[in-house]
């Protein structure tokens, strides 16, 4: 009970603070996150690896690509050549924070860096609050989160929103 009660009252306080972050990534409706939305399906889910795979190759980053559905199912995984091992957990935990607190997950990276009541997170299990994190948006609901681990914090960001925003562009 006190660890929901803990993660209430630190979603509370990071969608405060975390709310310009979520509207920069993809609109919602004014002061409201997205709702979950049907799970991602397979081929969209080959749509935003083979973007973010393409994303990571285009810059030789050795990264961990992890993408699950509204559900928190993983849908897939792929572990570029020679990606540190650490990249298989981390771009998963980062994938589940974005979709568990519906925002990317570096919202709760600042969080945590500003001080203050931010602090409260780090009280929260299994929460993995670094950049690279990202929802995957279809029509204003989540659909699933693609998580990416294994090159600086914004190069992750970088791949998994260029995952991310393959739904958007048709055709590809």
């Amino acid at each position: 009970m006190f660890r929901m009660f803990a993660r209430a009252c630190a979603v509370a306080g990071v969608l405060a603070f975390a709310g310009a972050a979520l509207a920069q990534q993809q609109p919602a409706p004014t002061g409201a996150t997205p709702p979950y939305g049907p799970p991602i399906t397979l081929d969209q889910a080959k749509r935003v690896m083979a973007a973010a795979e393409l994303e990571a190759a285009k810059n030789s980053w050795q990264v961990g690509i992890t993408i699950l559905d509204s559900g928190g199912n993983m849908v897939m995984f792929h572990k570029i050549d020679n990606a540190q091992l650490s990249a298989i957990s981390t771009s998963e935990g980062k994938a589940r924070t974005a979709l568990e607190f519906k925002l990317p997950s570096k919202a709760l990276d600042d969080a945590i860096a500003n001080g203050g009541a931010g602090m409260r997170l780090l009280a929260l299990k299994d929460i993995t609050p670094l950049q690279g994190g990202v929802l995957v948006l279809v029509d204003g609901r989540i659909i699933g989160a693609v998580g990416v681990s294994g090159a600086l914090s914004v190069q992750d960001e970088q791949v998994a929103k260029a995952g991310a925003d393959a739904l958007a562009k048709p055709g590809l």
